[in-house]
């Protein structure tokens, strides 16, 4: 039967989705409101798996381990809010030399914008949602059936999975509201990406896994189409991703946002690579 867990599924997205959102956070180059969106995205998701867990198909560890990622998200919220006033240290130096800059050029001397001198959010508290959801994923995967190192493993290389990709479309939209942002930050996104993509890949063939479905082991009840279409997923999102890279080595602004469009493709597909195959393995 193809059922899937939704609380978990959805603790799963919100853990990846804020742990990097904290690789993000940390480089202090993106503005305020990007965190908050990310928090308010993914606080919302880990408030959703905690409803649902509790409302359908109950799993203590699970559903306090979202609540506390839905709290520490707010926490963190409640800080970068309370000190918005205050910036972000590297947006602020990078506006500062590009001021200085363009007085040098035309003579013209802007002012600066002042700042609150008191001290900006610290983005180490962007790290503790994640860490105490690692408790849920881990309990999650034990709940999917045996072996369970395997569902463990899947279940945390999924939240890196989709968590680095999710965020990955959602900077690259940044873009639009910060276009002087420098694409070291999406081009990390892009390349954790890549990289859990391996982990993914391997992990889902491990057997029990997906060269069940493909050679008819595991009845999918599609006559095999779920294998094929998973088999499909998973070469479009490492393919997308390639191309994601290439675009982001052009330099007209154009590309970002090309790029972003790409990883609307690759998130779709990455999607389609995890939760088609728990759905078709789930025991």
């Amino acid at each position: 039967m193809i059922e899937l867990d939704a609380a978990a599924v959805l603790l799963q997205w919100a853990v990846g989705g804020l742990l990097f959102g904290w690789v993000t956070t940390r480089r202090r180059e993106v503005g305020i409101g990007y965190g908050w969106t990310v928090r308010g995205t993914f606080g919302l998701m880990a408030l959703a798996a905690f409803g649902i867990g509790r409302w359908n198909d109950p799993s203590l560890v699970r559903d306090l381990s979202a609540l506390a990622v839905v709290i520490t998200t707010a926490i963190a919220t409640a800080q970068s809010w309370t000190r918005r006033k205050a910036g972000v240290s590297g947006q602020n130096a990078l506006a500062e030399r590009r001021t200085a800059r363009v007085a040098a050029m035309t003579g013209i001397d802007r002012a600066a914008e002042e700042k609150d001198e008191g001290p900006e959010f610290d983005p180490r508290l962007d790290l503790l949602p994640p860490l105490v959801g690692v408790a849920g994923l881990v309990a999650a995967g034990i709940d999917a059936g045996d072996p369970a190192w395997l569902q463990v493993a899947r279940m945390l290389v999924g939240a890196v999975f989709l968590g680095a990709i999710s965020d990955g479309m959602l900077l690259g939209h940044w873009y639009l509201v910060q276009p002087g942002l420098p694409r070291a930050p999406l081009l990390e996104l892009v390349r954790w990406t890549a990289i859990a993509w391996v982990p993914e890949l391997i992990l889902l063939l491990v057997p029990t896994g997906m060269i069940s479905v493909l050679n008819g082991t595991i009845d999918d009840g599609y006559n095999g189409l779920l294998g094929w279409f998973w088999v499909t997923c998973a070469v479009f999102t490492i393919g997308l991703l390639g191309v994601t890279r290439a675009a982001l080595n052009e330099k007209a602004y154009s590309a970002v946002m090309a790029a972003t469009g790409l990883l609307y493709l690759a998130i779709l597909t990455a999607f389609g690579m995890d939760l088609v195959a728990r759905a078709t393995l789930r025991a």
